[in-house]
């Protein structure tokens, strides 16, 4: 635990990379068996259950501390991280634990199926025996909540440069639905796992967004370009007559979109496909929030499944009839995608349709025109290209449409996260609608670091009022905002809820009588129903 706490040490406090990366090969060479597995899985995602609420937490911290509960919230409220306030806040003891990690974490496996009490004693135990920075990661353990920080590719290049196997190849092998409790870290890291588990999805191939020129790309014949969707990236795997549906983010999916039951007995054994869940209707795609309806639900009524059915948009095929078909050429692989759809003749199937074009300036009309086709913007990849794991540049580009964007004022204000603890970085912002202010969105980035010193001086002089962590503030800094989409959302006063917004600019050009209305919000609004 010891060695364990440490590297999370020197990687929360490095901003370097190289350092970081370092950091985890050193510890992976000399850290056990059963401590990598655990270690790994944390690096890469893994989140043991959470065993007991937070409020409990409080609770027993602040008795521990032996302060009021009062003053343990203002505390959690400046540090803004759980299990960092419970470790620093907490007396420091002579009884040094020497459990590993993988210990550490049996025995809280433990706790489940105890009371609350019970679980109070463990706890308690557990933070007089660890040291502050064993406690911080203790607390993150059992509060489920174990971000730190580090990419997969980071830890995947760790790996490699240890081990000396391609990143590929090991990303390949860590991806998919494995626990380090039911995996060795050699039986992991050697493959032999593999090809044993049908569900196994390949690591997804990522764009970087378009660089310089588009004539700097070469001949407009050598590119194919497909239309951006706005949906999750997916894979639909078929493999020994089972059928199988991942999300990017690793979260296997299948029971949330029975729709694509029926690919069960359509697909070929030994088949993995690449592309986008949306909702589609009467030949249309539907805007993300129809798709968020549908996430996080368990039971799909037959209105849901009416009202937001949902197809695949195919974008490439990665395995065909149970062949690793990466290292063929887009266009090959594009190809075996036309004919497959083809043959399956489903409408649960879509292929990407391509953006026909045949020199820059035509492409670069086309893709001002994305949003009325319901797209993000286009996609450019080479049509001899491989299918690679992980963000690489050259062949593969992402050209997404410029952000909408509307100006506002901020109301409100919160601390932020890590670094940001102590600064008001979390803004909620609103519109006119006659003469009153309505909240539409929050936004936490899209300023510089000066900037933000600059707005947390600002919050701090001019609070009204307190609600918990927020603050609300006096009306008067006016930022732009911009955002991808927006739809109609029952959950916000305003009726409206945006994509992906962001902070583009303060504008201290403007004052609050300039700010735009609710009735511009809906007016952008109406383009998108």
């Amino acid at each position: 635990m010891k060695n364990f706490a440490l590297l999370i040490t020197k990687i929360s406090s490095s901003t370097k990379t190289n350092e970081k990366q370092q950091a985890i090969a050193d510890y992976f060479s000399v850290a056990t068996e059963e401590d990598k597995i655990y270690t790994l899985a944390l690096l890469i995602g893994w989140r043991p259950k959470r065993i007991i609420n937070s409020t409990k937490l409080h609770i027993w911290s602040a008795e521990e501390a032996n302060i009021p509960l009062w003053l343990f919230e203002e505390a959690y409220h400046n540090v803004g991280d759980l299990a960092e306030t419970i470790a620093l806040i907490l007396p420091e003891h002579n009884n040094i634990s020497d459990r590993t990690l993988k210990q550490w974490i049996d025995h809280l496996l433990t706790l489940y199926n105890l009371e609350d009490q019970g679980k109070k004693e463990i706890i308690l135990e557990a933070w007089r025996e660890l040291s502050t920075n064993e406690r911080y990661v203790f607390n993150k353990l059992i509060t489920g909540n174990f971000r730190i920080g580090v990419s997969q590719a980071l830890t995947v290049n760790a790996l490699s440069k240890l081990y000396k196997i391609d990143p590929q190849i090991i990303t390949h092998r860590i991806s998919g639905n494995w626990s380090p409790l039911e995996i060795t870290f050699e039986e992991l890291i050697s493959g032999d796992h593999v090809n044993t588990d049908n569900s196994k999805p390949y690591p997804f191939y990522l764009a970087y967004a378009i660089e310089g020129k588009l004539e700097d790309l070469g001949k407009p014949d050598e590119w194919q370009a497909e239309w951006k969707w706005d949906g999750i990236r997916g894979q639909i795997i078929k493999r020994n007559d089972h059928l199988f549906v991942w999300s990017r983010g690793e979260d296997l999916i299948t029971e949330k979109f029975p729709e694509y039951e029926i690919l069960k007995n359509l697909l070929p054994n030994g088949t993995v496909l690449d592309g986008e869940i949306i909702c589609f209707l009467d030949g249309k795609p539907l805007p993300f929030n129809i798709l968020q309806t549908r996430i996080g639900r368990k039971n799909f009524t037959k209105k849901i499944l009416q009202e937001a059915p949902v197809a695949f948009i195919l974008y490439d095929i990665m395995e065909w009839n149970g062949e690793d078909i990466r290292k063929k050429t887009l266009q090959e692989r594009r190809n075996t995608l036309q004919d497959l759809q083809k043959k399956i003749n489903n409408p649960v199937l879509q292929i990407s349709p391509v953006a026909n074009f045949t020199t820059w300036e035509e492409l670069t009309h086309l893709q001002k025109q994305s949003r009325l086709n319901a797209s993000e913007g286009l996609m450019l990849k080479a049509k001899n290209s491989i299918y690679q794991a992980g963000r690489k540049r050259g062949d593969w580009w992402k050209w997404k449409v410029d952000p909408l964007s509307i100006d506002c004022v901020m109301v409100a204000a919160q601390k932020g996260h890590g670094r940001r603890a102590n600064l008001y970085t979390d803004y909620t912002f609103a519109v006119r609608n006659g003469k009153d202010l309505v909240t539409f969105t929050k936004a936490y980035s899209g300023l510089t670091d000066k900037e933000f010193a600059e707005v947390d001086a600002f919050v701090k002089k001019n609070i009204i009022e307190k609600f918990g962590p927020v603050r609300t503030v006096k009306a008067e800094l006016v930022f732009e905002i911009g955002f991808e989409g927006i739809a109609k959302s029952k959950r916000h006063k305003s009726g409206v809820a945006l994509r992906f917004p962001r902070i583009l600019r303060w504008r201290k050009d403007k004052n609050i009588d300039e700010i735009n209305t609710l009735e511009d919000l809906q007016s952008i609004l109406k383009n998108f129903i």
